[in-house]
């Protein structure tokens, strides 16, 4: 398992640490540069600039997308650290540089579960830490300097959200303190990066109406992973979790007859069906076949 720390701006920190019911975040990089060195449910640890140079929280990895400002705005709001979509456009711009105009592309770090201690409980940087690392540095998260740290830092944050966790041993091989599942955010984000932003039936790729959807809810026993969503424009969505549209094993669409035989219309899906849909060219992010039969069995309406 790997572990990472990030160095981060102390007012991000402290506006996050003033929000604790924002568990879900994006650790933004003005450049838009990508970011390959957790693995999704490992540990990501906060630690702030000189002269400050602590550690003062912990979140888990969720994956890594680019976006623009104003989608990351639209996703995340203030779980990117600052009040407004204008203060964010500030602060990115100081650290790129230039006049603030346009609407750049950055990277996101997503984090789920993050959680920040208290001021009086901040713990030291890494032993071998430089001034002169930037970014931050990944580390082996055990037998190496940083495995005491985040073990302490692991038990330290869920103390400090009122956790009962029951410890014994390795710490990192207590499955419930590493969540390899995605937070609701960071699904959509992924989702729409998986689908090249286009609906995965129609082929809009205009960015405000379409939606992540589920294909079997997370009330229904689903889980926030790409391989179980879809990218959908929001009409099609609808029609997707009332059962008047549905995938096959195949990945071809399917439309109930009830749809013309309820309201006399649905002609854009009936002239599409059995076509195939649009889907990740990764197959692992494909509509998942469990998923799927889930859906085909207790949603899609055949008559």
């Amino acid at each position: 398992m790997r572990a990472f720390v990030g160095v981060t701006d102390t007012r991000w920190a402290e506006f996050l640490a003033a929000r604790p019911n924002v568990t879900e975040v994006n650790f933004w990089r003005p450049s838009g540069r990508g970011f390959s060195a957790l693995a999704i449910g490992e540990p990501f640890a906060f630690k702030t600039h000189y002269p400050h140079n602590r550690i003062v929280g912990l979140g888990f990895f969720a994956g890594f997308t680019a976006m623009r400002v104003t989608e990351a705005w639209r996703l995340f709001g203030e779980g990117n650290g600052v009040s407004s979509l204008g203060e964010m456009q500030r602060r990115i711009w100081s650290y790129r540089g230039g006049s603030a105009t346009g609407d750049p592309v950055i990277g996101c770090v997503m984090l789920r579960d993050v959680s920040f201690l208290p001021p009086a409980e901040h713990l030291p940087a890494p032993e071998d830490w430089s001034p002169n690392i930037v970014q931050g540095k990944g580390y082996d998260a055990v037998g190496s300097p940083v495995e005491e740290l985040m073990a302490r830092l692991i038990i330290s944050t869920a103390s400090a959200d009122g956790l009962s966790l029951r410890v014994g041993g390795d710490v990192f091989g207590d499955p419930r303190l590493v969540p390899r599942r995605l937070g609701q955010r960071s699904f959509k984000a992924l989702v729409l990066q998986s689908y090249d932003r286009r609906c995965a039936v129609t082929g809009d790729k205009i960015v405000p109406v379409l939606q992540a959807a589920h294909i079997r809810p997370v009330a229904e026993g689903g889980e926030n992973r790409v391989d179980n969503g879809l990218l959908l424009r929001s009409d099609v969505h609808t029609l997707f979790d009332e059962g008047y549209l549905g995938v096959d094993s195949k990945l071809r669409l399917l439309v109930s007859p009830l749809l013309r035989q309820e309201f006399g219309n649905g002609e854009e899906f009936y002239t599409r069906a059995g076509g195939r849909l649009a889907v990740p060219s990764r197959r692992l992010d494909r509509p998942g076949r469990e998923f799927l039969e889930w859906h085909a069995d207790s949603v899609f309406r055949i008559a």
